[in-house]
């Protein structure tokens, strides 16, 4: 009798253990998959906040964007990162303040064909929105001030068509004086193989601008500000919005004072007040010539310079503004940023998906 006990009583040691054991890896089993489950319900009810995306940042020379130093610029503002370049999108002109791009030999090696896609930006709020209806028939092009043709891939080529970057341009500025300039920025990077930071945007310096559509204005002259870091050479490109064929190369600082932006805020007034003779052509750029020093402009009012603070929260702005596509945004002075919240209902439609498919789990490992 007594070793029959013993046999008996090792039987149960071991039932308890095996059944010890099924119970710790239906635990970790359980809880795997209730990590698993929850994330695909919960994505499924809701669009999570996009991870800081400090690749936006690389457009930036140095991580750091343009700063609107006049108050005014400031309202109804929009941070967008796209793909290849970023935008300050005004919702009050229904333009883009300034768009920047980093353009590198690398980058412009890679050659995709032109496919139009105009489009409406739905990153910007119905009534900040310029649209496609507000071009038609204004007798202005709709002019890119990130080009296609620097674009490395189709997902940038699309987003190059979005309306935030685009201004009301004048047909012959756009078609042969800004296509001219660009395709001559292009050459210093594919020519010389420099890295080139390229700023580009709208002026409004008339006392009474015009509009097209609802409200989009039609700058008074366009810009592109360039500077490239391994040689130092800086200028920026100015052409009235008209069709007269005029352009001129002018200082950063020239700019600046008719802006109200700081351009370049990781750079030195004295840099920004050099001036080199950028080539209106590509065919002025020579390999093997460097870019010749023009002047010094020591009359125009520079940018002030930017506290790290202020320049900090910029970059925020960018770093928190997703690639891609979503509705109705809310404008930098309005809570732009804020997370998405998960109302009670959803909450717990969730929970209740989550238990059921934990039971129906478990009952699956007790079989």
């Amino acid at each position: 009798m007594a070793i029959k006990k013993r046999k008996t009583s090792k039987s149960w040691v071991q039932l308890l253990n095996q059944n010890s054991l099924k119970i710790v890896l239906g635990l970790v089993a359980t809880s795997s998959f209730a990590i698993a489950f929850g994330q695909e319900k919960i994505q499924q009810f809701v669009s999570l906040p996009a991870a800081s995306n400090s690749a936006c940042l690389d457009q930036f020379y140095r991580d750091i964007p343009p700063y609107l130093a006049k108050e005014s610029l400031n309202k109804n503002t929009y941070p967008l990162c796209f793909n290849g370049f970023n935008v300050m999108y005004s919702g009050v002109s229904k333009t883009p303040l300034w768009v920047a791009e980093a353009l590198t030999p690398q980058r412009l090696s890679q050659k995709i064909p032109r496919e139009d896609s105009f489009h409406e930006e739905t990153k910007v709020k119905v009534e900040h929105r310029a649209t496609l209806s507000d071009y038609k028939a204004s007798g202005y092009d709709r002019g890119h001030m990130a080009p296609n043709a620097d674009m490395p891939t189709k997902a940038a080529q699309s987003d190059s068509f979005s309306l935030a970057n685009m201004v009301p341009q004048a047909p012959k500025n756009n078609q042969q004086v800004w296509r001219e300039l660009e395709e001559a920025t292009r050459a210093l990077v594919t020519k010389h193989k420099y890295d080139v930071y390229v700023v580009t945007g709208p002026i409004f310096a008339a006392k009474k601008l015009k509009t097209i559509g609802k409200g989009v204005i039609v700058p008074t002259a366009v810009f592109k500000a360039v500077y490239i870091p391994k040689t130092g050479a800086i200028g920026a490109y100015y052409a009235p919005n008209n069709n007269l064929l005029q352009v001129k190369v002018v200082s950063v600082c020239y700019l600046e004072e008719q802006l109200g932006i700081n351009l370049f805020p990781q750079l030195t007034e004295e840099q920004k007040r050099n001036t080199y003779n950028l080539p209106l052509k590509a065919t002025a750029v020579k390999a093997t010539q460097k870019i010749a020093y023009l002047h010094w402009d020591a009359e125009s009012q520079c940018a002030e310079d930017v506290s790290s603070d202020k320049l900090t929260a910029v970059q925020k702005d960018f770093k928190s503004s997703s690639v891609g596509s979503t509705s109705d945004i809310k404008p930098t002075h309005a809570s732009q940023n804020e997370a998405p919240t998960i109302d009670t209902n959803t909450q717990d439609a969730i929970v209740k998906q989550l238990i059921e498919g934990l039971l129906h789990y478990i009952l699956q490992l007790m079989k």
